[in-house]
């Protein structure tokens, strides 16, 4: 088994890992400069860990599955997401993504992790000890998961008909819907051009360094986006000035700095 994740902040790479060591697979970034395609071609069971923003896969982890479909289609596949509050059919929006009889999704699983969006009201810190009792459960859900397949159990989370039409809420708005031809309006084509780089910032080139989606340049004295914003909220949450904003404009009074902080 080869399990390959997308994280922006550290909460679906910790469990990605936890399930790696559970496992023994191997364990890959979306984001490694391995080869990719010669990697997926030698695993006959590949597993696939991501965010949930809005009930939807995240428009980079998307893109990686697009671009690599041959090499994924008709094997055994394993999906678990992260989420904080609520992801309806997180992990079934994900087979949406290939024809009906090429996949075969084996388990899928949704893990509750902590916020780590700093800069809106609807959303709080989560303080230290409630991040260790986050980590204490996914051990204990990564757990289960590996017996449960080890014993040839299948769970496919958020695969129900009632699952989907709550996702639905969600993610109609938050990726569009393109039966209704409003991908344009929806808001994560909106927060693609979205970042904000505050006065205050000093330039120190890190957070064109960390972004996933290359959506950060150095333009004369100053950081430009590029209209590429995935917004997984690295750049909000690792700011040395807390100078970056991303969707929501306010400054962030704090930031998360992951499952090890």
């Amino acid at each position: 088994m080869l399990i390959l994740y997308f994280s922006g902040t550290g909460n679906t790479e910790h469990v990605a890992q936890l399930f790696s060591k559970k496992t023994g697979a191997k364990c890959l970034s979306i984001e490694t400069d391995t080869d990719i395609t010669a990697e997926l071609k030698s695993h006959d069971t590949l597993a696939f860990c991501y965010p949930i923003y809005g009930s939807r896969v995240p428009r980079i982890m998307r893109e990686f599955v697009v671009r690599h479909i041959p090499d994924i289609a008709h094997k055994k596949l394993i999906i678990l997401v992260t989420q904080t509050l609520f992801s309806g059919d997180g992990a079934r929006v994900f087979t949406d993504m290939f024809w009906e009889d090429t996949v075969n999704v084996i388990y899928a699983e949704h893990i509750h992790m902590p916020n780590n969006i700093c800069n809106t009201p609807l959303l709080w810190p989560t303080s230290q000890r409630k991040i260790e009792k986050y980590k204490r459960k996914a051990e204990m859900k990564i757990a289960q998961i590996c017996s449960d397949i080890e014993k040839g159990v299948v769970k496919r989370r958020g695969f129900s008909r009632i699952s989907q039409w709550l996702g639905n809420i969600q993610g109609r708005a938050w990726q569009g819907d393109s039966k209704d031809n409003n991908l344009q309006a929806s808001l994560e084509q909106k927060a693609k051009d979205s970042v904000k780089i505050h006065n205050h910032c000093s330039i120190c080139g890190l957070c064109i360094k960390i972004c996933p989606a290359k959506n950060l340049a150095t333009k004369g004295e100053a950081i430009e986006q590029l209209n590429n914003c995935t917004v997984c909220y690295r750049c909000v949450n690792r700011c040395p000035q807390k100078a970056i904003t991303v969707l929501f404009h306010k400054i962030p009074k704090w930031q998360y700095k992951g499952l090890g902080s």
